[in-house]
């Protein structure tokens, strides 16, 4: 039973980040409204008919994020059954499928009602919410045979700070590089890092500001994620979980720089920007595994503390 249960939870977490995925190509394509104003059906249709590449292009999201949602849907059920009793399960279930629902209704309004830029930004949040719980319950599940004993871990205040912090700041981070694919802000400045303009190095419209506010954002991180991995690999040398852990992300966010910048070098190339969203993806979920462990930390030291109490 927990060996099928390992591979269900694997296939939906990667069938969670093809819906990540799906939706950054839906939206550099232009393909929202391949279905028209359509939904769940496209145009009007189980099957459209004639598929431009537009409409292919949606129609296959769709497809791809029903199916995921009914896996999902399996995997939480089963989940909840097989390891109920962790701590964590009941939430990541509740969570995971709550994103995914709230995900699918704001496309759904975007298709039927319309949506600015600045709503739409939050569809790809809100999935990678999702995808990071289908993470966080997969990782659950494979410690099934051999449970990771948070309690052994030691977190300072100083590491704890700085991943809560780093964590819901990323978030702003991913909520901006949206914002920039919405608003079609991408190739507004074509130098990098800055943005030249004639007289000033300041931007000149509302596109150049988004696209600057995104690259400054990403540089914060850059350097607040390398400021980390220099702590962790001081302090942390013990304890390969944040040691390794740490190198990883820096190496993800280190990825995401550069898989940005050449966004711009190669005129927007559809390739590099899909890659753009996958690192992002796995350096958010690398993050929340993070915060997940702070958690349990946290759980398993007041818990200590009140059991030494009542003994």
């Amino acid at each position: 039973m927990h060996r099928g249960l390992k591979w269900l939870a694997v296939l939906t977490t990667l069938g969670m980040l093809f819906v990540l995925i799906g939706g950054a190509l839906v939206t550099k394509t232009g393909s929202s409204m391949g279905c028209g104003r359509s939904w769940p059906l496209c145009h009007g249709q189980i099957i459209p008919s004639p598929l431009t590449p537009a409409t292919i292009i949606e129609f296959a999201h769709r497809l791809v994020s029903g199916s995921v949602g009914i896996v999902l849907l399996i995997l939480g059920i089963w989940s909840w059954k097989a390891i109920g009793d962790k701590r964590e399960t009941k939430f990541l279930v509740v969570l995971s499928l709550f994103f995914l629902v709230l995900q699918a209704l704001i496309g759904a309004a975007a298709v039927v009602w319309g949506q600015n830029s600045f709503v739409l930004a939050l569809h790809f949040g809100i999935s990678l919410i999702s995808f990071a719980s289908v993470l966080l319950l997969t990782m659950l599940i494979f410690e099934i045979d051999q449970k990771f004993n948070a309690a052994k871990l030691i977190i300072d205040r100083r590491m704890k700070f700085h991943i809560i912090g780093v964590t819901i700041y990323s978030y702003l981070v991913v909520y901006s590089g949206a914002l920039v694919r919405h608003t079609k802000s991408s190739l507004t400045c074509l130098d990098w890092p800055l943005c030249f303009n004639d007289s000033t190095l300041l931007p000149t419209n509302i596109h150049q500001w988004i696209q600057m506010g995104h690259r400054c954002a990403a540089a914060l991180i850059f350097i607040w994620i390398a400021y980390i991995m220099i702590i962790a690999i001081k302090n942390y040398k013990q304890q390969p979980i944040l040691y390794w852990g740490w190198i990883i992300a820096f190496t993800l966010v280190l990825l995401q720089v550069l898989a940005g910048a050449s966004i711009i070098f190669s005129l927007g190339n559809l390739y590099i920007e899909l890659i753009h969203a996958l690192f992002i993806s796995c350096l958010f979920g690398l993050l929340s595994y993070f915060l997940l462990l702070v958690s349990r930390n946290q759980y398993y030291i007041k818990h200590h503390k009140h059991v030494n109490k009542t003994t």
